[in-house]
């Protein structure tokens, strides 16, 4: 059965197809091993060589991998199901197979083995760029670089003639050749001899460089987790941060961990759980600069501010409720919400974060900023005196009648200039 190359693509008429992982156990005890039976018709459909998703999955293991390409062969050492290295399979194919401007798989991958690089070029969209080679697999994809159709198919056919004039015990003493090497020895240290240097600052040096290391694994493989892991990741990291008293100065670490985690347009909606309750036209000030950081320019996470709100009003129902156009208002001075969201959000009820009962009572809550909101729009339209005017027009809230209004207010004279304080005289 073929599933899709990119697996986040649900169309079932997309046409870049690939078979399922087929895997076999074998062997019993230390012995045990897992062959990958069709990994060369995988490989095929991802226009790679089958030994590169077969170490990939050697190194997000753990495990020793072996080739044996004649026999179409490869194997991981240990027992492994073929859900989850199909699992796995979509980890590389996300970093090693689709374009990252268009996820168009049809990318070539190009080895400058002088300047250590790997290259990608996309032949659907024209992208051309590199790749990230923290990946311990880049270290091995250097060492291995792909080798064009054309060299494959020559290859193939001298293999094949070698075969016929040779018998085929030539053919199996040469698969020694196809073994890969234990992981040791294709790691990233394994050109250093750390017995050189035994020094306090060498050994600090290394402790940092495999800290560094460790840490760019971390990130790695954070990516790919599925999105609610990594938000939960997210509400964790700014959960510790309020504990620890440190989050009302940390809206930029704040910032950077949603950006690695991916998460940015979500982020919102956590911070409105986490920040706010209540007391939210208070905390819409306090925290302001920590939401500007996601909301500024950025539509889709200002649908999930409201969708936070939404939740808000769920859990305080009885202060929040009555409350709803004058914290709709607040957000919408405080430049967290710009109006062609807020309008487009009062058009459609929708029930995605609280009951469809309780959202069509905050929608009505919610109707007399809405209609002012459209006002001040058509207003806006009109000539500048009567925008002038409008300077002098605020909404307000009135408690006997729990709803905004529109009232006219008088300037207040501006005061007298104070002279200018001589700093000398304090």
């Amino acid at each position: 059965m073929s599933v899709n190359v990119n697996r986040s693509v649900l169309d079932q008429f997309y046409r870049y197809k690939m078979p399922r992982i087929i895997a076999k156990v074998e062997g019993k005890g230390n012995g045990i091993k897992t062959v990958i039976v069709n990994m060369t018709d995988v490989a095929k459909s991802l226009n790679r060589p089958p030994t590169y998703p077969t170490k990939f999955f050697g190194c997000e293991l753990g495990a020793q991998t072996q080739f044996d390409a004649k026999n179409d062969r490869f194997i991981v050492n240990g027992s492994h199901e073929a859900n989850k290295l199909q699992d796995m399979l979509d980890g590389f194919i996300r970093k090693f197979v689709l374009c990252p401007e268009c996820d168009n798989p049809e990318t070539d991958l190009h080895i400058n083995a002088k300047k250590q690089t790997i290259g990608n070029s996309c032949k659907a969209c024209g992208y051309r760029g590199m790749l990230d080679t923290r990946h311990k697999l880049c270290t091995f994809i250097l060492r291995n670089p792909p080798e064009d159709t054309g060299s494959v198919k020559k290859k193939e056919k001298k293999s094949k003639k070698k075969d016929k004039e040779n018998g085929s015990s030539d053919g199996e003493a040469s698969n020694h050749n196809d073994i890969d090497a234990p992981d040791a020895v294709d790691g990233d240290d394994d050109d250093q001899d750390w017995g050189e240097e035994t020094t306090e600052e060498a050994q600090q040096r290394r402790m940092e460089e495999i800290s560094a290391h460790a840490k760019n694994l971390t990130l790695s493989e954070d990516l790919e987790k599925p999105l609610e892991e990594r938000v939960n990741l997210f509400y964790n990291f700014v959960k510790q941060k309020k504990e620890d008293g440190a989050v009302d100065s940390s809206d930029k670490e704040i910032l950077a961990e949603a950006e690695r985690l991916d998460v940015k347009d979500t982020a919102p909606l956590i911070l409105t759980e986490l920040l706010m309750d209540e007391n939210i036209r208070d905390q819409i000030k306090k925290y302001k600069r920590h939401f500007l950081r996601f909301t500024h320019n950025n539509k889709k996470a200002q649908k999930y501010l409201l969708g936070g709100f939404e939740c808000l009003v769920k859990l305080h129902q009885a202060q929040l409720l009555p409350r709803v156009p004058l914290v709709l208002k607040d957000l919408y001075d405080a430049d967290l919400l710009e109006e062609d969201v807020i309008l487009a959000w009062a058009e459609k009820v929708s029930k995605k974060y609280v009951s469809k009962e309780l959202a069509k009572e905050i929608h009505a809550k919610a109707a007399p900023f809405v209609k002012w909101l459209k006002e001040a729009e058509e207003e806006s339209e009109g000539s500048g005196a009567d925008e002038e005017e409008n300077d002098n027009v605020e909404v307000v809230y009135s408690p006997s009648a729990r709803e905004l209004k529109v009232e006219t207010v008088t300037p207040e004279k501006p005061a007298e200039e104070e002279d200018d304080l001589d700093i000398d005289a304090i």
